[in-house]
């Protein structure tokens, strides 16, 4: 009973703080273009805005997916406690990441001219490229300093990382744009992803790790599966990418920019605001399940757990947002973009099955088995982009809300089928009563909505988010004790 408790436990703390870890970058992004957009204008921030994105694309063309891959090889062999493993697989990943970082400098360098005629329509820019892959080198060595950290599970080193690297790349930064405004951009793109890389260099190499001799040769043949499999999500992410980017183009064409505008508005919002739980929830949960996953029983538990927790926690941040969706979207943008109320609406409803297909997808990944994560990352994303278009064609902006819904419906139905027919996982019991209920809530909470009566909607809205938290607190106190945490808390504070 006890090590369950620790269980639950041990997944809230981790959402926490790197839930927490998440607001503050997203609030440190706000700060950023706030004054990045009030000091070199709409046309420098456009500019630093394709900088950022080319700099993105060729990283992710080039990194190979070792950041997300190594995590599940370090992991696995953390588990088994097998010192020399994990100081081996460490050694090749570090050894994979300098090629893979030279080899991505290497590759913008040499398409500069054309990055910069693809990006500007003008060669102007192509020395601005060229000098921009010192940040892609600094950016590739981060990341694989960051999937050290995640891979062996030293949480608190990974926030601190990500936390004081975000905070002092603001703080340099900053006044370089208030001096030198839009020439400014290039210098400070490579400042930021430098003092990222001091911090991930800085708490790694806290970490005592034995060295291995390790020649080039060996670090290739040996790392051959965590390149396979990182190439594979690295494509995944590459499919992602390309069926938003069309998404786009035929909304721009069917609707205008302004209308591709509030799609990215109430985008960001599904995956980025709403979605942050899920992303502080991936950071532990993925290589606690990769060190398991040969165990199939241990995998169910753990699934379990993290499902169980994730529609606990979203299912009253969906109940809040149905009853202040016109108030939040005004703050966080302005009121120009209340046309997206709709859409978000009908997609938020599809978070509470994104919580639990999220925890069930990841066994694809911690299993390794490439094939079936490729294969249905085409066949999810084709599935989206044809449900995008036909929803937005037919219904415009709540179309899209409403065909975001629908798919992550039928990718919960997908997933749950793939993972028990594949790897013969399913969960105990107990799991979907608890699943329905909140369905049910989030589900009343969108009727509401539709309320005429101002004043009855939003008492009754109020009354259903009052009762989605005593159910979620009812329910997770009844796992891990909630009072007893707070009280050791607390106990440790004096």
């Amino acid at each position: 009973m006890l090590e369950s408790k620790n269980s639950y436990r041990q997944v809230m703390k981790a959402t926490s703080l790197f839930g927490g870890v998440q607001v503050f970058n997203i609030l440190v992004s706000i700060v950023r273009s706030k004054f990045i957009a009030l000091w070199i204008g709409p046309a420098g921030y456009g500019i630093a805005s394709l900088f950022t994105s080319t700099l993105g694309l060729i990283s992710g063309m080039t990194d190979f997916g070792l950041d997300k891959s190594a995590v599940k090889d370090i992991s696995y062999n953390y588990n088994s406690e097998n010192t020399k493993s994990v100081s081996r697989t460490i050694q090749i990943l570090k050894r994979l990441v300098w090629v893979s970082a030279c080899f991505g400098a290497l590759v913008m360098m040499i398409a500069s001219p054309w990055l910069s005629e693809f990006a500007f329509e003008s060669k102007e820019f192509t020395f601005s490229f060229v000098w921009l892959s010192v940040a892609l080198l600094f950016k590739q060595l981060s990341n694989g300093q960051l999937a050290i950290l995640q891979g062996l599970r030293k949480l608190k080193k990974l926030a601190q990382a990500n936390l004081y690297g975000n905070l002092f790349g603001l703080v340099i930064t900053l006044p370089l744009y208030y001096f030198y405004r839009v020439d400014a951009i290039v210098p400070a793109i490579i400042i930021s992803s430098f003092v990222a890389f001091i911090f991930t260099f800085y708490y790694a190499k806290t970490i005592e790790i034995e060295k291995i001799g390790l020649s080039n040769k060996e670090a290739f043949s040996e790392g051959k599966p965590m390149i396979y499999l990182g190439i594979m999500l690295s494509l995944s992410t590459m499919i992602g990418l390309l069926v938003a980017y069309l998404i786009q183009i035929f909304i721009s064409q069917t609707g205008g920019v302004t209308q591709v505008g509030f799609y990215n508005a109430g985008f960001v919002i599904l995956n980025s605001y709403v979605g942050l739980v899920f992303n502080a929830m991936g950071t532990d949960y993925f290589p606690r399940l990769s060190a398991i996953s040969d165990k199939i029983q241990q995998i169910r538990k753990t699934v379990f757990e993290q499902a169980f927790i994730a529609i606990l926690l979203i299912t009253p941040i969906v109940v809040v947002f149905l009853l202040a969706a016109p108030l939040i979207i005004v703050i966080l943008y302005s009121k120009e973009f209340t046309p997206i109320i709709s859409m978000v609406n009908w997609g938020i409803l599809g978070m509470v099955f994104k919580a639990v297909s999220f925890s069930m997808g990841y066994i694809i990944i911690a299993k390794g088995d490439s094939k079936t994560f490729i294969k249905t990352a085409i066949g999810f994303n084709a599935l989206l982009l044809v449900g995008n278009v036909v929803g937005y064609y037919y219904g415009g902006l709540e179309g899209l809300g409403i065909s975001f819904l629908l798919y992550y419906i039928i990718h919960f139905a997908g997933i749950r089928i793939i993972t028990k027919y594949r790897y013969g996982f399913y969960f105990e019991k107990g799991f979907y009563s608890v699943f329905a209920i909140c369905i049910l809530l989030c589900g009343v909470s969108f009727l509401l909505t539709y309320l005429e009566n101002t004043y009855l909607k939003y008492i009754a809205l109020s009354l259903v988010a009052l009762f989605s938290f005593v159910f979620s607190y009812i329910q997770l106190d009844k796992k891990m004790d909630i009072k007893e945490v707070f009280g050791k808390f607390f106990r440790r504070k004096k």
